[in-house]
């Protein structure tokens, strides 16, 4: 083989590596990416009422910040004090009565906050396993579209609170 030969066999072998390994390369370079939007969410504030045992469901309450560039959209709770936590909305129709029902996903744009907060968009914490205790905490996921997840400790009030700072 002459030289001409040896470089032309060269480029293509360079070509069809590239051809491979390109597609690999994104694939491993996507959760990094993927995860980004949920790295930039702080919680703040976060507090939940004491309960009367477990067979009313409980609320949590938090104000969630995207620091980020891009949204960042919450897709569901996890917690191990309820089976099923959920984001609801609370509204109010024009005879005056509040109703509550799963708000859906909750997109935070960039520079963002969504408050979770009584009377709006809470975390509903249906089939509590164990009830809320003043003075004690339990966590709380908060799960994202891009796979990440942000997990908080949420301190218990009093009864009739009304937010952190009572």
């Amino acid at each position: 083989m002459n030289d001409d030969s040896l470089r032309k066999q060269s480029t293509d072998m360079k070509h069809i590596l590239l051809a491979v390994l390109a597609p690999l390369f994104s694939i491993i370079a996507l959760p990094g990416i993927a995860l980004a939007e949920s790295e930039h969410i702080v919680v703040e504030k976060a507090w939940a009422r004491a309960s009367i045992g477990v067979k009313r469901p409980g609320a949590a309450y938090m104000i969630i910040v995207n620091t980020g560039s891009e949204d960042a959209t919450l897709t569901g709770l996890a917690s191990p004090i309820a089976m099923k936590p959920e984001i609801h909305k609370t509204s109010t129709n024009a005879a005056g009565v509040s109703s509550m029902a799963p708000a859906g996903d909750i997109v935070i744009g960039p520079g963002e906050t969504v408050a979770l907060e009584p009377g709006g968009l809470h975390a509903m914490l249906m089939r509590l396993q164990s009830p809320l205790i003043k003075g004690e905490t339990f966590p709380i996921t908060l799960m994202f579209a891009d796979g990440g997840e942000v997990t908080v400790d949420v301190p218990i009030l009093s009864i009739g609170a009304r937010g952190p700072g009572e």
